[in-house]
C-alpha cells in the first residue's frame, strides 16, 4: 500500500520520446493464494483467467509481428517492434508461470482448458503453411487488426490496474504487482500494434470490424476461464454461470473490475475518426509504477 500515492500522482511533464525495452521481473509464487482478494472469488477467478487467456493471445501476436517484421521498412517502428515483442514475451513468461506455480499448487491443472485456447490461437489465429502467398497477406493483416484491437483493450485494462483502488479490499500485493507491472508495459507501447496495423492497410472499417469481433470474444474467454477456475477449485463450491454473472456486475459496482460503462466506451473511443492509442492513459504514470514495481526492483537488488 506504501507505494500507492506516489504512482498514482501523473506528473504534470510527459516524458519525451521512449525506447521500448523488455525488462526483467522476478516474482516468488510460493504461498501466493488462489483468491488473492479476500472474500471476493468472482473477482479473483475472474482477473485469474487472465493468467489462463493472456500467453497464447501475446505468443500469437508476437508471431505475427515476426512475419511482419520482414516487410517493414520504417526503422523506427522496427525498433518498437523489437521492443514490444521482448515485452510481450515477458508477460508470457510471468503468466505461464502463475498456472504452473499458483494454480497446480491449489489443486487447479489448467491443462484442459489450455488445449482449446492453443487450438484458437494457434491453429485458427495462427499463421497457416498451406496458405498461398496471397492468403497468407491476408491472414497476416487480419492478425495485425486483432492485434491492434486487443492492445487497446490491454492498454485500457492496464490504465485501470494502475489506478483501481483494490489494496482497501486487501489484495495480495504481488498479485497487484504482476498485474499492474504488465499493464503499465501495456500503456506504455500502447500505440505500437495500431501502429503495424496502419502500415500494413488496416483502415478505419477494418478496424472497426476487428473491434466488434475481439472485445467481446475476448471477454467471453475471460467469463469462460473464470468459470472454469470455479469448477476446478476444490477449495470453494461451483459458483455456476448466472451467479457467476451476478458476482461480476457487483464486483464491476464495487471497483473490483473495470465497470460495464468503462468497458463500454472504451471500446467505442476507437469508432471515432482520427483515433489516437496515446488517449489511453499515461506514459509517465506506467514509467513511475515500472520503475517502482518490487518484481522489477528485485530483479536490480
Amino acid at each position: 500500500m506504501g507505494i500507492l500515492p506516489s504512482f498514482r500522482t501523473i506528473p504534470a511533464n510527459p516524458p519525451g520520446p521512449v525506447a521500448i525495452r523488455p525488462r526483467r521481473v522476478e516474482f516468488d509464487w510460493r504461498g501466493a493464494p488462489l483468491i488473492w482478494i479476500p472474500s471476493e472469488p468472482v473477482a479473483s477467478y475472474f482477473l485469474n483467467s487472465l493468467n489462463l487467456v493472456i500467453p497464447e493471445g501475446e505468443r500469437m501476436i508476437i508471431q505475427a509481428f515476426d512475419e511482419a517484421l520482414a516487410d517493414v521498412r520504417d526503422d523506427k517502428l522496427r525498433e518498437d517492434m523489437l521492443g514490444f515483442m521482448g515485452q510481450e514475451q515477458q508477460h508470457a513468461q510471468a503468466h505461464d508461470a502463475v498456472m504452473r506455480q499458483v494454480f497446480t499448487a491449489h489443486g487447479i491443472d489448467p491443462a484442459p482448458f489450455m488445449q482449446s485456447i492453443e487450438y484458437l490461437f494457434r491453429r485458427i489465429l495462427g499463421a497457416r503453411d498451406s496458405d498461398g502467398p496471397r492468403l497468407r497477406r491476408q491472414r497476416l493483416i487480419e492478425r495485425l487488426g486483432i492485434a491492434a484491437s486487443s492492445e487497446h483493450m490491454f492498454a485500457f485494462m492496464g490504465d485501470w490496474a494502475l489506478n483501481a483502488d483494490l489494496e482497501r479490499f486487501g489484495a495480495d500485493p504481488q498479485m497487484l504487482d504482476l498485474y499492474r507491472w504488465h499493464g503499465a508495459e501495456e500503456v506504455e507501447h500502447r500505440s505500437v500494434a495500431h501502429d503495424v496495423a496502419r502500415y500494413f492497410g488496416v483502415g478505419y472499417l477494418r478496424r472497426g470490424a476487428s473491434m466488434i469481433i475481439t472485445w467481446p470474444f475476448f471477454l467471453a474467454l475471460l467469463a469462460r476461464g473464470a468459470m472454469y477456475l470455479s469448477r476446478n477449485d476444490p477449495s470453494t463450491p461451483n459458483i455456476g454461470y448466472p451467479r457467476l454473472m451476478l458476482g461480476l456486475l457487483s464486483a464491476m459496482n464495487r471497483g473490483l473490475l473495470p465497470g460495464v460503462a468503462a468497458w463500454t466506451w472504451s471500446g467505442l473511443s476507437t469508432f471515432v475518426p482520427g483515433f489516437d492509442p496515446q488517449s489511453v492513459g499515461s506514459t509517465a504514470q506506467a514509467l513511475a509504477y515500472i520503475a517502482q514495481s518490487p518484481a522489477a526492483k528485485r530483479v536490480q537488488s
